[in-house]
C-alpha cells in the first residue's frame, strides 16, 4: 500500500484503543483515515471473532469506502468489506467490516441493542453532526451500558477532520484524542472578492471555473448549493468551452444514477480533464480522481423545521469554517492543489465555527419514535447536543396524532410496526394503513415518491401524474434515473409489507384512494380552497398554501399537499405536489381526522355572540349547525375569552379610573421595593386579564351584546376589589391631588412614574422643597408651568431650581409675561396665579 499521512498517527491509535473503550481520532482531509483505520484494526487482539461497523452519513462514500478499502486487500466487495446503503447491501458470512448508512445502524440497534459480536463502531466525518448519527452513538453508548460485557466491550471511535474534539472527549469520559498532523499535499488558497448582497451566484463561478482551466492543470471540482445551481453552472460551461473536448463536465449529487456518480469520481480518460460540477457530497469521503483545484461557492442547502408550519424546507446558506476547511483539502489529496474561494479573506474570518447540529434544528418526529421503541426519554441518554425539548414535543404531538403513541406517550402496536420500516414515521403510517385497507401497492408507490425528488418536475402538481409515469413507460419530461430508483423502492417496501394482514376495499380506484393515502400521512396538509376556481388553499394546520401558477388540480376544492415549500419572509407556501381528496373520505376511512368542536365567538359585525357545533380537521371546517341553549357557565367563558382577545379597553373605563388603577400600583410596588411584600392588590392590566374568571365574570349575566360592555359599573366592581381600609389609606398615601402655596388643589398625574404634578410656577413661591406622597417614599416630579401653562422647567429638586435655575428662567418669564409678577427671591414672594394689576 501506499503511504498516507494518516499511517504515522496508526501506532498511537491502537495504542490508544487497546486501553480506552473511547477514542476520538483528528485527522486532516486527504489523510486516509476512512479506508485506513478500519483495515489497520483488523488485526487488533481486542477484536478477535468480532467485527466492525463504520457509519458513513451519505450511500457514495460508504460504497466508494468499501470499494477502497476491498481493493487494497486485492478482494471484492462483500469478502471482508461490505457495505449496507439503501436499497443495496453487499456483505456475505465471512465480512469483518461493514460500512453502513446512519439509519441502517439505528435500526440495527433496535434489533439488537448489544451489538453482539461487533468489537468497534467507527463514526466517520462526525463533525457533520448529521441527526442520525447523534443518535445511533447515544443508543450505542446507552446499549453498551446495559447490556455489553466488561470482558468483551464495545469500543467506539469518533473520527473527522474538524470535529470538536475537547467537547467529544468530555462526553466520551475524557476519552484520548490522537491527531494526525500531515495533509497529503499543501493547498494554496486564492481568494475572490466580497460577496454582496442579492449577487447571483452561478456568474462567479462560471468565470473563476474557466480562469482555472485556463491557468490550471488537472480536474476541477466545483462545490454548488444544489442540483439547480449545478444545472444552470452546467449549460453555462457548455457554452464557453465549446470545442475543448478535453474538458468533460461532470455533475456529482445524490439523486444522480451509480453509473453517472461514478464517471465523477473515477480518473479522467487518458488526454482528459474533468470539471465536476458537485454538492456537498463530496465534501468528506471521497476521493475523486485526479482532482487538484477545488472552486468554493460558499454555501450549501441545508434542511431547516419550522415548528410553526410543522414543515421542513431547504435554506441556502454560508458554510462554516469547518466545511470551507473539508472542501478546500480535497485538492491536496493526490498532488499540490489550490483552492479558489470566492469570497474575501475577511469574510472567511466572519464564518461560524462549526456547521450547527442537524438535531438543533430538525425534525424529530424520527428521533422520538426510535427512543419511544427504546424505552427511553432524551434527558436518560448521553447527548454532545440535547434534543431541544420543544420540537421533541411538537414531534411526540404528531406521532400521538398518527397512532404510535397512546395518551401517556407510550409507544403503540402501531407504533412499533411503524418503527420497524426503514422511513419517516409519516411515510411509514400511510404504508400501514394502505396495507390494512387493502392498498398496500398503491400505497408502496406514494411512499416510494415521496421518498424521492419529483419524478416529473415542472410538469404540475398532480401526484396521480407521478403514479402513472412510474407504473408506465415514463415520457421524456421524466427523470428515468428517479423513476428507476422510485420503482426499486417501492419493490422493497411491498416486501416490508408482504405478511402482514389486510382486507380488501370496496373500490381500487387510484383516483380516489390516493389523498386518502396521502392524508394519512399529512393530517395537517389536508387543504380546502379559498374561492372557488382559485390557486389558494388553506390548510388544516392553519397556514395558507398556494399554487405558483394555473395547474390542473384547482379545479379541486380539497387536496393534500405533499410537497410544499417557501423562501424565507414569505407568508404563503407553494404548493409542489398534492392530489385532490373527496371530503366523503371523512365519514369513512379518515373519521379519525375529524373532531367536533362547539365554537362560541362574538359576530364581530353584528356585535352580538353566536354558538354552533362545528365538525373540523384541524383548522379547517367541514360542516357546522347552530347551537341554542347555552349554558350560563359556557355563555361567561365566551364572554370572558372575548375580553381576554380584545384587551380591558373593552370595558368602561375613564380617566379618573385609570387614575385610581395607577395610585394603587404606586403605592403596591413602592411597598415591594421597600418591604418585598405588600397587602395591595395586585389591580394591573396584566393581573385584571388573568383573573377576570374571579372578578369580572359575576357581573356578565346581562351582557348579550357589545354594546351591553358599557353598561358595567366598573368602578364599583374595581373597587370593591380593595379590602377596608385600604381606600380610605389610598387617599392618605396617594392623594388625587395636593394643595400648593396658592391654595390651589392641583391633580397628579399617575399615570406614569414619577407621578407628575404641572403647576404653574408662581403658585409655588415660598415652597422650598418637592412634595412627597406615600409616606414621604415618593417625590412627585413637578412640570413647571408658565402662566400660558406651558412646561418652563421640569425637575424632582425644587430647592435646586429656586437656587440655580430661577435666575434665568425668570428673565425669559419676564419678557414674555410683563404683566406678571416675576420677584428677585421666590421664596420671600406671595405665591399667587394673578397679574400685577390684581396682587
Amino acid at each position: 500500500m501506499s503511504y498516507l499521512p494518516i499511517d504515522a498517527a496508526l501506532p498511537p491509535l491502537l495504542m490508544a484503543l487497546q486501553g480506552r473503550d473511547e477514542v476520538v481520532l483528528q485527522a486532516p482531509p486527504g489523510a486516509g483515515k476512512t479506508t485506513r483505520v478500519p483495515l489497520a484494526l483488523l488485526g487488533e487482539s481486542w477484536l478477535e471473532g468480532q467485527s466492525i461497523i463504520m457509519l458513513e452519513p451519505r450511500r457514495l462514500a460508504a460504497r466508494a469506502a468499501a470499494e477502497r478499502m476491498a481493493s487494497e486487500l486485492g478482494e471484492k466487495v462483500g469478502e471482508t468489506v461490505g457495505y449496507r446503503i439503501r436499497l443495496e447491501s453487499r456483505v456475505g458470512p465471512n465480512t469483518r467490516i461493514e460500512v453502513v448508512t446512519e439509519g441502517i445502524l439505528s435500526r440495527r440497534l433496535q434489533e439488537d441493542p448489544s451489538l453482539e459480536g461487533v468489537g468497534v463502531v467507527i463514526f466517520d466525518e462526525f463533525h457533520l453532526r448529521t441527526l442520525e448519527a447523534d443518535l445511533a452513538l447515544a443508543l450505542c453508548l446507552n446499549g453498551r451500558e446495559l447490556l455489553r460485557d466488561e470482558s468483551q466491550p464495545l469500543k467506539i471511535l469518533l473520527m473527522s477532520a474538524t470535529l470538536e474534539g475537547e467537547r467529544l472527549s468530555r462526553l466520551l469520559n475524557d476519552a484520548p484524542i490522537v491527531t494526525s498532523e500531515g495533509r497529503m499535499f499543501p493547498v494554496t488558497m486564492v481568494w475572490g472578492k466580497p460577496y454582496q448582497p442579492g449577487e447571483a451566484l452561478e456568474p462567479r463561478v462560471v468565470q473563476t471555473c474557466l480562469q482555472a482551466i485556463y491557468e490550471q492543470s488537472g480536474s476541477v471540482l466545483v462545490f454548488l448549493p444544489g442540483q439547480a445551481e449545478i444545472r444552470r453552472v452546467h449549460e453555462q460551461l457548455i457554452e464557453h468551452i465549446d470545442g475543448r473536448n478535453e474538458v468533460l463536465l461532470c455533475p456529482l449529487h445524490g439523486e444522480l444514477d451509480l453509473a453517472s456518480q461514478r464517471a465523477a469520481i473515477e480518473p479522467a480518460p487518458a488526454g482528459k480533464r474533468k470539471v465536476v460540477l458537485a454538492t456537498n457530497i463530496a465534501e468528506t469521503s471521497l476521493t475523486i480522481d485526479g482532482v487538484r483545484v477545488v472552486i468554493d461557492a460558499g454555501m450549501a442547502r441545508v434542511p431547516r423545521f419550522d415548528p410553526v408550519s410543522g414543515m421542513t424546507r431547504l435554506d441556502t446558506q454560508r458554510i462554516s469554517r469547518a466545511a470551507a476547511t473539508q472542501r478546500a483539502g480535497r485538492a491536496g489529496r493526490l498532488e499540490a492543489g489550490v483552492c479558489y474561494r470566492l469570497w474575501s479573506e475577511a469574510q472567511h474570518d466572519q464564518l461560524v465555527a462549526y456547521d450547527a447540529a442537524e438535531i438543533l434544528q430538525a425534525d424529530l418526529s424520527g428521533l422520538a419514535l426510535q427512543l419511544s421503541r427504546w424505552g427511553v426519554k432524551p434527558e436518560e441518554l448521553a447527548w454532545l447536543d440535547v434534543p431541544p425539548s420543544a420540537s421533541f414535543a411538537q414531534a411526540c404531538d404528531l406521532l400521538s396524532r398518527l397512532g404510535a403513541l397512546d395518551e401517556r406517550g407510550v409507544i403503540t402496536a402501531h407504533g412499533q410496526a411503524m418503527a420497524d420500516l426503514p422511513t419517516h414515521p409519516r411515510i411509514a403510517h400511510l404504508l400501514l394503513r394502505g396495507q390494512a385497507l387493502g392498498l398496500a401497492s398503491l400505497a408502496c408507490d406514494i411512499a416510494a415518491l415521496l421518498g424521492e425528488k419529483d419524478i416529473l418536475r415542472g410538469s404540475g402538481a398532480d401526484l396521480h401524474d407521478r403514479i402513472a409515469a412510474m407504473r408506465n413507460e415514463p415520457s421524456s419530461k421524466a427523470n428515468r434515473s428517479a423513476v428507476q430508483r422510485a420503482r426499486l423502492l417501492a419493490r422493497q417496501f411491498r416486501g416490508l409489507l408482504r405478511g402482514l394482514a389486510s382486507a380488501p376495499v370496496a373500490d381500487s380506484d387510484d383516483a380516489h384512494w390516493l389523498g386518502a393515502l396521502l392524508a394519512f400521512a399529512y393530517p395537517d396538509r389536508v387543504a380546502r380552497q379559498r374561492v372557488d376556481g382559485g390557486a389558494g388553499y388553506r390548510l388544516a394546520n392553519g397556514r395558507a398554501a398556494q399554487f405558483g401558477g394555473p395547474d390542473a388540480l384547482m379545479k379541486e376544492p380539497w387536496l393534500v399537499v405533499a410537497d410544499l415549500g417557501s423562501r424565507q419572509g414569505q407568508r404563503e407556501e407553494r404548493i409542489y405536489l398534492a392530489a385532490a381528496l373527496s371530503p366523503e373520505l371523512f365519514d369513512t376511512v379518515l373519521a379519525e381526522q375529524v373532531v367536533q368542536r362547539d365554537k362560541i365567538e362574538w359576530d364581530e359585525r353584528e356585535g352580538i355572540l353566536k354558538a354552533e357545533r362545528q365538525r373540523c380537521v384541524g383548522e379547517l371546517v367541514l360542516s357546522s349547525e347552530a347551537l341554542s341553549g347555552l349554558s350560563e357557565e359556557t355563555r361567561t367563558k365566551a364572554l370572558t375569552d372575548l375580553v381576554r382577545r380584545k384587551g380591558l379597553e373593552l370595558l368602561p373605563w375613564t380617566p379618573e379610573l385609570r387614575q385610581w388603577q395607577a395610585r394603587v400600583d404606586l403605592v403596591r410596588q413602592l411597598d415591594l421595593e421597600v418591604q418585598g411584600q405588600s397587602e395591595w392588590p395586585d389591580l394591573s392590566d396584566a393581573a385584571l386579564l388573568s383573573s377576570l374568571d374571579e372578578w369580572l365574570a359575576p357581573y356578565l349575566g346581562r351582557v348579550s351584546r357589545l354594546s351591553h360592555f358599557t353598561s358595567l359599573d366598573l368602578q364599583s366592581i374595581l373597587q370593591g376589589l380593595l379590602p377596608w381600609p385600604l381606600p380610605q389609606k389610598l387617599d392618605e398615601l396617594a392623594p388625587k391631588a395636593l394643595k400648593v402655596p396658592s391654595g390651589s388643589r392641583i391633580a397628579i398625574d399617575y399615570s406614569v412614574r414619577p407621578p407628575v404634578l404641572a403647576v404653574r410656577l408662581q403658585e409655588l413661591f415660598g415652597l422650598a422643597e418637592t412634595p412627597h406622597i406615600v409616606g414621604g417614599r415618593q417625590r412627585v416630579l413637578l412640570h413647571l408651568l408658565s402662566p400660558a401653562r406651558r412646561p418652563v422647567q421640569v425637575t424632582q429638586d425644587l430647592a435646586s431650581f429656586w437656587a440655580n435655575t430661577y435666575g434665568e428662567v425668570k428673565k425669559d418669564l419676564k419678557g414674555r409675561y410683563p404683566k406678571h409678577w416675576w420677584p428677585e427671591d421666590p421664596m420671600d414672594a406671595e405665591p399667587t396665579a394673578r397679574t400685577k394689576p390684581r396682587l
